[in-house]
């Protein structure tokens, strides 16, 4: 789809673990072999940038340079006058936020490469916030002015219900999409609908469930609740505060700017007391952070971020602790506010240990997920609520071992922290929302504790994703949402937001943003703040706010969801990706299936090699097999220590794991160990557990016949304009024949495979082995015309294969040759005597 674009402008928007990252690589991969691009960046936050390096480096032999803050004055050492870093390095990931500057974005946009991926695209598609939302916005839409540069945009939220953010994004591709109206459905619409649909990609989970008789492996998510009531003594804790932040938001004076920052210091102070007592008594003790803003509307944009969970802003700083009084309205409190507002703050310290039921329901949580022999994630709003659980997860659950990664940390160390805890048996992460994007937990987690709710269901959706998505080997997932029954904030988001968003997804199989949530659920919480007067009966006014506001107000949001569900039912069948014909394809993927081979080949690979060097096999199910590898070769051991697991007291042992997937470290490892010493003349006799020639006696020929193994070598070529471009590529093929080379019958590819299986059914003495290997070797030189001949045969085939694909697919000209690098190279001669001959 991408190659029938000239250039490839693309929205990839699949789900959340489908394979974004893989499928954009994939085309950059694809146009740089073909010649069309010679440099590539990758804009993305900070935090995935080591993630992309690792991707390109391992799946896609990119070796890329990291531009960030603490890089780019290295890279810049040496540069000659006027060389920008983009001159001097072809592949380079580059942080958006660092690049977006004004001092820097200039100078990518003079240097930017042919090629550009914009990961987490939907953060540089609104430009009505703040100064930091104008800076991504401006350079990806001067990116795009060069209407020859290829440009992939990667996100998961492609619409998060602003239409104009949106419309935006899909300007950045053609100007033409920026202009599409909402409702593509009419058939007076079909133009604009094909034309959308050469551009946005969007494949659900369902899609890709199964294809081309192919079954992908998603986990089945099971969603929990735990309920919590407060004490006493937090619920009066509430209503006092709740008291208070209603005074402050009354209070007049100040103008519409102090009267925001006040706004949000009383509505980031109800969501820290939700939270914790250590988030209650950090709030009380801060000042807002709005009151660094300049205007109304700044103060908006930087409560929003901190406090609403927005998802078109990166999960950076957000897990900070809001602040709850104004520093300029000091002057105006008097005594007797100042000592109520510390006696807050003393209150939330006490109300740790016994009083705090929500922590006390947490433990229980995350003690039942371990019990079922889950590895959780605990996802907390605050630092300060995360750093407080994890603790507390420490003194209860002994046996475990618990961290906690926030905003606190540089990224290296995060990912540090998660790299070590994998280590161990039992583990727990207890984490901020830091970790909600990007970053791939699901190989050593496998469920997740919302300890705050999300104030937005796609925030929600991403920390659920950490863990369910493609490459999670457990066959179960479990989240669970942890609440107060009696929580009037925690009733309002779990009422208007949250489970409606559990029941759509349940029943469309994907998450549908709805238009103006966060307006919606900030004009309710407003209501919780404005309506009746601080001195009136809390719990009274509660209920009457239940029946007059909430009710009515989510009764009419949801009438909106359910319209925008319907909506996405129609997109979906509208914008199927059906410009590809499987069927057409499908003998191609089917052939590479067959010379790569699948999960039972590398079953028997890893088993008869496993126990053949030594290893005890004491695990095996569909998925893959543990092997003990305390008497296996040490050289074996060191290619596979990174991914040695620990034993169950805690200490390193050696019984590693080997899922039956090719590109999994510890098979290839293993293969190329295999096949090192086979070739290695000099390796001792008990490594050389496979070798270059043999010879056996079976029942399944009726004369001598002789199977050779070839690496075949060849020259790829790719003409773009006057750029060639010439690569190497190589396979491994049999090539079979019976009688002598001198007088050879030469067998079918078919036949050649099936001596492959054939099971040896008499002894051969050495000197027998010796005196037919010996006939064929000396006789090889007459096989020489054969074998090349057999190479160019090949090389016609291969490129016949890539001109099927590109016809299935409708795809540019090729512009490609294949030519063999003669002779091929004999890896193997094994030799098949029929019983009785001699």
């Amino acid at each position: 789809m991408a190659l029938r674009l000239d250039p490839v402008r693309l929205l990839i928007a699949d789900d959340v673990g489908v394979g974004k990252t893989i499928e954009s690589a994939l085309i950059a991969r694809e146009l740089l072999d073909r010649g069309e691009v010679n440099r590539l960046a990758i804009l993305c936050p900070p935090h995935l940038a080591e993630q992309w390096q690792r991707e390109l480096a391992e799946k896609f032999n990119l070796d890329a340079e990291l531009v960030l803050p603490g890089t780019a004055n290295r890279l810049e050492r040496g540069l000659a006058l006027n060389e920008s870093i983009f001159d001097r390095y072809p592949f380079v990931i580059v942080s958006t936020d660092f690049i977006k500057t004004d001092r820097r974005w200039q100078e990518f946009v003079r240097a930017c490469p042919e090629l550009v991926i914009v990961d987490e695209a939907h953060e540089c598609a609104d430009q009505s916030g703040g100064r930091s939302s104008h800076q991504r916005y401006r350079l990806i839409a001067e990116i795009s002015r060069d209407t020859s540069r290829h440009l992939i945009l990667v996100t998961a939220t492609p619409h998060s219900g602003n239409e104009g953010a949106f419309h935006n994004l899909l300007g950045f591709l053609d100007p033409r999409l920026g202009q599409l109206p909402d409702d593509l459905s009419p058939e007076a619409r079909r133009a604009e609908r094909k034309l959308l649909a050469n551009h946005f990609v969007q494949r659900r989970r369902s899609d890709v469930l199964r294809y081309l008789d192919t079954s992908t492996a998603f986990p089945k998510r099971e969603s929990l609740d735990q309920t919590y009531k407060l004490s006493p003594e937090y619920r009066q804790f509430f209503y006092d505060v709740l008291r208070w932040c209603r005074e402050r938001v009354r209070q007049s004076g100040g103008g519409e700017h102090r009267q925001r920052v006040r706004w949000w210091a009383a509505l980031g102070l109800l969501r820290a007391i939700g939270s914790s007592p250590a988030a209650a008594a950090a709030t009380l003790y801060q000042r807002a952070l709005p009151e660094a803003t300049a205007s109304a509307a700044e103060a908006d944009d930087l409560g929003r971020r901190t406090v609403m969970d927005l998802t078109d802003e990166t999960a950076e700083g957000t897990d900070v602790t809001p602040g709850a009084e104004p520093e300029s309205d000091e002057p105006t409190l008097g005594a007797s506010e100042r000592r109520r507002l510390r006696e807050l703050a003393l209150r939330a310290q006490q109300l740790k240990g016994p009083a705090d039921r929500k922590l006390e329901a947490g433990i229980a949580a995350v003690r039942e997920l371990v019990s079922r022999g889950k590895s959780p994630i605990v996802f907390c709003k605050f630092i300060e609520t995360a750093e407080y659980v994890a603790a507390a997860l420490r003194n209860e659950l002994r046996d475990a071992t618990v961290e906690a990664v926030t905003g606190r940390l540089p990224h290296d160390e995060r990912e540090r922290r998660v790299a070590a805890l994998a280590e161990h048996p039992k583990r727990i992460l207890v984490a901020t929302d830091c970790l909600s994007e990007g970053i791939n937990l699901q190989e050593h987690f496998d469920a997740v504790l919302h300890y705050d709710l999300a104030w937005n269901p796609t925030r929600h959706e991403q920390r659920e994703g950490r863990v369910d998505r493609f490459g999670q080997p457990s066959k179960s997932v479990f989240t669970v949402m942890l609440y107060g029954d009696d929580n009037p904030v925690d009733g309002i988001v779990l009422d208007v937001l949250l489970r409606k968003h559990r029941a759509i997804r349940e029943s469309l199989g994907v998450s549908v943003p709805v238009p103006e949530s966060q307006s919606v659920l900030e004009a309710i919480l407003e209501g919780l703040l404005l309506r009746g007067r601080p001195d009136e009966e809390i719990l009274g006014q509660l209920e009457l706010f239940e029946r007059d506001v909430v009710a009515p107000r989510r009764i009419e949001f949801h009438r909106e969801w359910d319209r925008a569900v319907e909506q996405e039912r129609k997109s979906r069948s509208l914008f199927a990706q059906e410009g590809i014909k499987a069927e057409e394809v499908a003998a191609e993927l089917e052939a590479t299936r067959q010379a790569l081979g699948g999960p039972l080949d590398i079953r028997w690979f890893a088993e008869n090699a496993l126990v053949s060097l030594g290893g005890v096999v004491t695990s095996i199910d569909q998925d893959g097999l543990q092997a003990s590898l305390d008497h296996a070769p040490r050289a074996l051991l060191d290619q596979l220590a990174v991914e040695r697991r620990p034993g169950a007291n805690g200490n390193r042992d050696d019984t590693f794991p080997f899922p039956f997937s090719r590109t999994h470290p510890n098979i290839q490892a293993l293969a190329s160990f295999v096949l090192d010493t086979a070739l290695d003349p000099h390796a001792p006799s008990e490594l050389r557990i496979a070798r270059r020639g043999g010879v056996i006696r079976t029942r399944g020929v009726e004369r001598r016949s002789t199977l050779l193994l070839l690496r075949l070598r060849y020259n790829f070529v790719t003409r773009h304009g006057a750029d060639v471009r010439l690569q190497l590529g190589e396979e491994a093929g049999l090539f079979a024949f019976s009688g002598s080379p001198d007088r050879p019958e030469f067998l079918a590819p078919a036949e050649a495979e099936r001596l492959l299986s054939l099971e040896p059914a008499a002894n051969v003495t050495p000197d027998q082995a010796r005196y037919h290997l010996q006939r064929i070797i000396d006789g090889l030189p007459a096989l020489q015309d054969a074998l090349e001949a057999f190479a160019h045969q090949r090389a016609k085939a291969i490129h016949r294969s890539h001109e099927r694909v590109a016809a299935g697919a409708k795809i540019r000209s090729l512009n490609l040759s294949i030519e063999p690098c003669l002779p091929p190279d004999i890896l193997g001669v094994y030799v098949y005597l029929p019983v009785g001959q001699q």
